[in-house]
């Protein structure tokens, strides 16, 4: 055995124990300083979009139906400090967390694109349920995103029609059982009960979007929480869930999976965060429209406008005339002419411009009548790197200028500053925290840029600085 390469025994061990393994053997002190960092960026920057989305109406409807709930060990629920049953909590953050589709982003090596910071709704609860350290929350994180990440580079979900939500629920569940304490056979087994049990399509994200779009990930946390409830207590799972017979990659796809490769490189550094709350095919779209913007004196002055993305990037935001007519939010924020009419209109993109009266607004749809997404072989080829955007501003008076944008603000090889990630959660929490409070929530986030000799000495506290379940109950707008 000492002779088998790493692809062979990839091969030979079924890929769920592969992950239970990896999952009970990754040590916070093993992980390169770069990629706590990121963790402790992304974690922050999720619980800032959960600020984004808690009063949008799906949000509300998971606060209720929370709030409805008790449990003997209670969860609470960002923001609203509820407390409730852990997989009502979790699907209830997920919802909060998602709605905006400001969280962050991936691309995989087979094109696919998801949010592996869905999965934090998950984490948080796990962490709180079972008192984890800051450290834990931050080794947990990076494995979600292990999972998540590697399990896209190599199966083709998008190809095969299914939703990425579906490897959610995956990541989250190894994630979340690393926290809850799960041995490795009962991880095993929770795998199995998610996998065998979750399958997601991608007609949540086809044609004109519904709620669902900010449910479904939720949805596979909320049942990852579930099913790792049962293993924990003894229930059994499907066997060989990915490899089997009737196994997910056997079912679910179309041609041979390749081993998942797990470690370094980690996948959390290839994600990316939002400058723009909208989907991130169109974020190089709009960062083109604003750099195209000052070139007009007035958006009635425009005649046409050209936008030249990858096919994928058309088959996601510009698939149908729905994408220039919108008619609910979730539609709006996954159109890519809407995006550039919005940020050629206005300048820029707030989450009301999704609603009405934006949606029917005639001087807009007039200027989004005018913009056509066209196929680009170039954006086609770089699609694994970037989503390359040439965007060409044709004005009345017959000058034409083009504006293009490879790598967006948040793009891994163009990361946004603390500063900027700090602007952006202030802009979300001081909605509901006066800013004292929300300067101390950071301070909680960050941890160890205040204070990294306590953190040696307690391994229950927030990385260097306060533990999870604050996150939940010390910042809620009930104070």
């Amino acid at each position: 055995m000492g002779t088998w390469t790493h692809r062979a025994i990839a091969q030979e061990v079924p890929l769920a124990e592969r992950l239970a393994r990896y999952a009970t053997g990754l040590r916070y002190e093993d992980l390169p300083e770069d990629i706590v960092r990121l963790a402790k960026r992304t974690i922050l920057d999720t619980v800032g979009c959960a600020f984004g989305g808690y009063a949008a109406a799906p949000s509300k409807i998971a606060l209720r139906l929370a709030g409805g709930v008790s449990a003997k060990q209670p969860a609470t629920v960002l923001i609203s400090g509820i407390e409730t049953s852990p997989d009502l909590a979790v699907f209830a953050d997920g919802v909060m967390i998602r709605y905006l589709d400001f969280n962050d982003a991936f691309v995989s090596l087979t094109h696919g694109a998801g949010h592996p910071s869905d999965t934090i709704a998950a984490l948080l609860t796990a962490a709180e349920l079972h008192r984890r350290s800051g450290r834990d929350l931050i080794t947990a994180t990076v494995l979600a995103y292990e999972v998540f990440c590697k399990i896209a580079d190599v199966f083709d979900y998008l190809g095969n029609g299914i939703d990425h939500s579906t490897i959610t629920g995956i990541a989250a569940t190894v994630g979340a059982g690393r926290l809850m304490g799960l041995t490795g056979d009962q991880l095993v087994q929770a795998i199995g009960i998610t996998v065998g049990g979750n399958t997601a399509t991608r007609q949540g994200r086809a044609d004109a979007l519904s709620n669902w779009k900010a449910f479904a990930a939720a949805d596979a946390c909320r049942k990852a929480i579930f099913s790792l409830e049962l293993a924990q207590d003894g229930m059994t799972g499907p066997a060989n869930v990915f490899e089997g017979r009737y196994g997910f990659f056997k079912v679910m796809g179309r041609k041979e999976v390749a081993p998942v490769q797990l470690g370094e490189p980690f996948g959390i550094r290839r994600a990316f965060t939002k400058r723009f709350p909208l989907g991130q095919f169109a974020q190089t779209v709009a960062q083109a429209a604003a750099e195209a913007r000052p070139f007009l004196d007035s958006a009635e002055n425009i005649q046409e406008v050209n936008i030249n993305v990858s096919r994928s990037a058309i088959k996601i935001m510009a698939d149908g005339p729905d994408k220039w007519r919108p008619q609910t939010h979730e539609t709006a924020d996954h159109s890519i002419p809407y995006a550039a009419g919005l940020v050629l209109m206005y300048g820029k993109i707030e989450p009301e411009y999704y609603e009405d009266p934006y949606l029917h607004d005639t001087r807009l749809l007039d200027l989004i009548g005018r913009i056509k997404c066209l196929p680009s072989e170039e954006a086609d080829r770089s699609e694994q790197e970037f989503n390359l955007c040439e965007l060409e501003l044709v004005l009345k008076s017959g000058a034409r200028k083009t504006f293009r944008v490879e790598y967006h603000r948040g793009h891994f090889k163009n990361p946004m500053t603390d500063a900027e990630l700090e602007e952006k959660f202030r802009l979300m929490a001081e909605k509901y925290l006066p800013a004292d409070r929300v300067d101390n929530l950071l301070r909680l986030l960050w941890g160890s840029r205040t204070s990294r000799r306590r953190a040696r000495s307690s391994r229950q506290r927030w990385s260097d600085g306060s533990s999870p379940t604050e996150i939940g109950q010390r910042f809620s707008v009930n104070g």
